[in-house]
């Protein structure tokens, strides 16, 4: 397996160190980015051919187009009042602390079809209501984030089981998508992080597990201080939307301007998916645009002002957009230096059956938490640790095949899930108007407890299942 050896892991270590210290994530992935591309030896020009090849994708565009829509919608919802009216009604049932978290979770889970969308949705629609209840931005973008790449991985409908199981197909005894998908199913109760990290929300939404580390001090100054973020923090969404009001001419309509397009939205996906195997996200949310630009003009706001809120929206997608194009480029440079290929290869001495879950869990987390993507990590992984798994076990699904491939599965959603290099991480803090390196601060203690126990829960399936 090519690689540059360390060499390959200084650019993803640069970019997480640099975020952390000076708490400005553009400048330091732009930083990385610069760096990685004078020792990949490619000269003064890499940086601008790296982003040029970066965001020059069908990838980029889709990820970039998904986020635009989003928030043209965004601002259609808070143009119209639906935001403003929805969080009244919340407020209405008088809701507690730990009620708003409660319901922010269940929400997260109920859009589990795109991990895109998801922190979006849920940061955006709770976000007042959180406000008011005096719960910290960084917690509502912590539960934001953990059930949205969480969740995508443990339902058996969504792209991402369709990616995973399709790395299975022949391998071992998996001879079609029938038993790629389920191996997938079966896989289930062995994905511990991903299982762990929804339920450990719960827990701390309902209060049963104290918050502990940053987010403690989060919290205290949310409900002490009444301060939902810290003082000068720079929330990764534009002005223009977080501080947009309410068209003075447009009656405030709830279930027209917010529920039945959101209704819109998951039935389309959904729907994509069971016809055509294939969630249509970034086709639904064009489709909504469109009727809520035709419905906002027939209600009574000027088609100019309808045109002019949509543009205020792509602004204020601005700050997600970039920080997502120097994602993909350090992702990309990560690829072209090898440094998934030199973690795995680095840790294949440590390769046996009963620490084979383990390891592979470990290696999968570390790898997507340095590159930033799962699904890469997926697809370095999958063909790795599958055919070891079958070879203990003479080609035989048992618990132990099983476990390896919730182990892979797992262990990219940990990197997904709280890398400051990964698109939903970045999504869960836009979403929330939280500050992105705050976001990542506080959530990625949680993070850690989650991912110790899947360790040790594939130690023991190791250890006593081999």
């Amino acid at each position: 397996m090519e690689n540059m050896g360390f060499i390959s892991l200084v650019p993803s270590l640069l970019a997480i160190v640099l975020c952390f210290v000076t708490r400005n994530t553009i400048v330091s992935l732009m930083v990385a980015c610069a760096v990685g591309t004078l020792l990949a030896g490619q000269g003064l020009m890499g940086l601008p051919t790296l982003l040029k090849n970066s965001m020059g994708t069908t990838g980029f565009a889709w990820v970039m187009m998904l986020n635009v829509f989003i928030s043209i919608l965004v601002a259609f919802f808070q143009k119209s009042g639906a935001i403003q009216g929805f969080s009244q009604k919340v407020h209405d049932c008088k809701l507690s602390r730990k009620g708003v978290q409660l319901i922010s979770w269940l929400l997260g889970i109920f859009v589990y079809f795109s991990d895109s969308f998801s922190p979006l949705f849920v940061g955006t629609v709770m976000r007042r209501i959180s406000d008011n209840a005096k719960v910290s931005r960084e917690k509502l973008s912590y539960i934001a984030d953990s059930t949205s790449a969480p969740v995508s991985v443990l339902v058996p409908i969504t792209g991402w089981a369709a990616y995973l199981s399709g790395l299975a197909i022949g391998v071992g005894c998996i001879a079609d998508q029938e038993q790629a998908i389920n191996l997938f199913v079966r896989a289930i109760p062995f994905n511990f992080y991903a299982l762990f990290a929804v339920f450990f929300v719960f827990l701390v939404g309902s209060g049963i597990v104290k918050d502990f580390g940053p987010m403690k001090v989060a919290e205290a100054r949310a409900i002490n201080e009444g301060k939902v973020q810290r003082d000068g923090a720079e929330p990764v969404i534009g002005k223009e939307l977080t501080e947009m009001g309410q068209h003075e001419k447009i009656k405030t309509r709830v279930f027209l301007n917010f529920i039945l397009p959101v209704m819109m939205i998951v039935g389309i996906a959904i729907g994509t998916y069971i016809t055509m195997h294939s969630a249509k996200t970034m086709e639904a949310f064009l489709a909504v645009v469109l009727f809520m630009t035709i419905s906002l003009w027939i209600q009574g706001i000027p088609l100019k002002e309808v045109v002019n809120t949509a543009t205020d929206g792509v602004k204020g997608a601005v700050p997600v957009v970039m920080l997502l194009g120097l994602a993909y480029s350090i992702s990309t440079l990560s690829k072209t230096m090898g440094t998934a290929n030199y973690i795995v290869s680095f840790a294949q001495q440590f390769l046996s059956p009963r620490l084979l879950p383990f390891v592979i869990f470990v290696i999968a987390a570390v790898m997507a938490f340095a590159t930033g993507t799962s699904w890469g990590t997926f697809a370095i992984c999958m063909p790795i640790a599958l055919p070891l798994a079958f070879d203990y076990t003479n080609g035989q699904v048992t618990p132990l095949v099983m476990a390896c491939f919730a182990a892979v599965a797992g262990g990219g959603v940990f990197g997904d899930h709280c890398s400051p290099l990964s698109e939903t991480t970045v999504l869960s803090s836009a979403g929330a108007a939280a500050d992105h390196i705050d976001h990542v601060k506080t959530q990625l203690p949680y993070a850690l407890v989650c991912a110790a126990v899947a360790s040790i829960a594939y130690l023991v399936v190791g250890l006593t299942m081999v």
